[in-house]
């Protein structure tokens, strides 16, 4: 029997389901039909007024992007110029994931992933001490001190300094209770390539470092194309999303998996620990990617990893997942985003779905090695949702997420009642580089300022700029 829309959103009030209110608003999409995307799409794009903020209009302070009226946005650090703070710093390019923390003198610190893709030497190291002399990845750290209050806010950068060198393609990554950001290489060429050292692991970075960390690859978690990390704070376990491509009949493109990581000591991760990966009991190599109904739990075991570091995984970056799917592993499309909530960790897979345009998941734990997975929700159409990748949840109750699509990008909200919010626009301009992707979306501590990154360019002499803005203004006039 078919549950109804509202039927479904009822389980939410009643405490029925799994999910937070603030992520109804996913669920109640799962009922939307083409034509009901196809219409909200059509009244934003007439000039209707959008749920919550209204409509968007360029910033006073930033006219490449539009925001709402009642919102400010300025730019707070720019790649490919001498830090206003720190002369003997050139800002690095390519920005991506991003997270803030509050620091005991009351300022925000935000480690900040460079996403660097060049070849070995082509670009240049970070600093010292780093892990690879010739990788160009890594990340830095900005500390912003926030002055004033609603239309007299301000934002001042305190310091700006590299803290982690000599890593490769830094995308994503995730906070840790214990205070540090969670960096994760999403390529694993090394020494057959021409670098000095293997590359594919995960790094940790506290908030209270100074200068560069001393660069140590968490080699247990695995070597692979990593993504994002979530950490459960009531155990310890490092939750790990891979991003790699599922194309059906295409063996160099069998999907990725989901992983976690049994650290032998809580919050020591360099100490080691137990890498395994997510399968469906009874049905090996489940496909997640197509077909599976919005809604639909499954059982879920975790298999273990034998070899999370092999040296083989130079020249085939899917090493540790093919290990996984001899065992049967689950198989998902380009696994993104990672958060813990809700009694569990919830993930983005970027084009997964039967309109291969996204799709969001829960995992809740049951036992110590068994669990629940469930599609939340699928976007039926791009109109709808197109690639989203780095979703954060707002401090007010609704969920914010930075698309990784074509043409012009967004930030788009999503409220309870399934309404879609432009947020922030970044148009395309004809004449001019096409936008880069938004990523990196987090909130200060007290809730009031989003930061956010739009990415730029990947590769040294890049003249895409990279840019952390700032957005703040009339939270409270919507639902985010």
């Amino acid at each position: 029997m078919t549950l109804g829309r509202r039927a479904f959103l009822r389980r939410f009030a009643a405490g029925g389901a799994i999910l937070a209110p603030s992520l109804s608003g996913l669920a109640a999409w799962n009922f939307a039909s083409a034509e009901d995307a196809r219409a909200a799409t059509a009244r934003r794009g007439a000039g209707g007024r959008a749920p919550g903020y209204g409509p968007l209009r360029p910033s006073a302070d930033c006219p490449e992007l539009e925001i709402p009226h009642s919102f400010r946005c300025v730019r707070v650090s720019v790649a490919n110029r001498v830090s206003p703070v720190r002369p003997s710093l050139t800002v690095p390019n390519a920005f991506d994931g991003m997270q803030a923390f509050a620091m005991p003198n009351g300022n925000i610190r935000l480690i900040r992933n460079h996403e660097m893709v060049d070849g070995p030497g082509r670009g240049p190291v970070l600093g010292w001490p780093n892990y690879d002399r010739k990788a160009s990845g890594g990340t830095t750290t900005l500390e912003v001190r926030i002055h004033g209050r609603d239309a007299e806010r301000s934002i001042e950068v305190v310091d700006e300094f590299v803290s982690l060198a000599g890593t490769r393609v830094n995308c994503a990554g995730g906070l840790t209770p214990w205070g540090s950001w969670l960096t994760c290489e999403e390529n694993t060429a090394g020494r057959t390539h021409g670098f000095d050292r293997p590359h594919g692991y995960v790094f940790e970075v506290p908030a209270s470092a100074n200068g560069p960390v001393e660069p140590v690859a968490l080699t247990a978690m695995g070597r692979f194309v990593h993504e994002a990390v979530a950490v459960d704070p009531d155990t310890g376990i490092v939750y790990e999303t891979e991003d790699a491509w599922y194309v059906p009949d295409e063996p160099n493109r069998p999907g990725s998996g989901f992983y976690r990581f049994l650290p032998n000591r809580p919050g020591v991760l360099a100490e080691g620990g137990r890498l395994q990966v997510l399968a469906v009991p009874g049905r090996p190599r489940y496909l997640t990617a197509r077909g599976m109904a919005a809604g639909t739990t499954v059982p879920a075991i975790w298999v273990d990893i034998e070899d999370p570091d092999p040296r083989g995984a130079d020249t085939q970056p899917l090493i540790v997942f093919r290990e996984g799917l001899d065992k049967g592993a689950a198989v998902f499309a380009r696994l993104e985003g990672a958060f813990h909530g809700d009694g569990g960790i919830y993930i983005v897979s970027t084009n997964g779905g039967n309109a291969r345009a996204g799709q969001v998941f829960h995992y809740r734990p049951t036992a110590s090695g068994t669990g629940e997975l469930t599609l939340v929700f699928e976007s039926p159409s791009r109109d709808v949702l197109d690639s989203p990748d780095n979703i954060v949840l707002s401090p007010r109750g609704g969920i914010i997420m930075c698309e990784d699509g074509g043409g012009d990008q967004f930030i788009r909200g999503l409220d309870r009642e399934g309404n879609i919010i432009d947020l922030v626009r970044h148009p395309r301009v004809a004449g001019r580089p096409a936008p880069g992707e938004f990523a990196g979306s987090c909130f200060s501590p007290d809730g009031e300022v989003m930061f956010f990154n739009v990415q730029g360019g990947r590769e040294a002499g890049s003249s895409n700029e990279s840019v952390t803005y700032a957005l703040w203004g009339g939270w409270t006039e919507g639902p985010l």
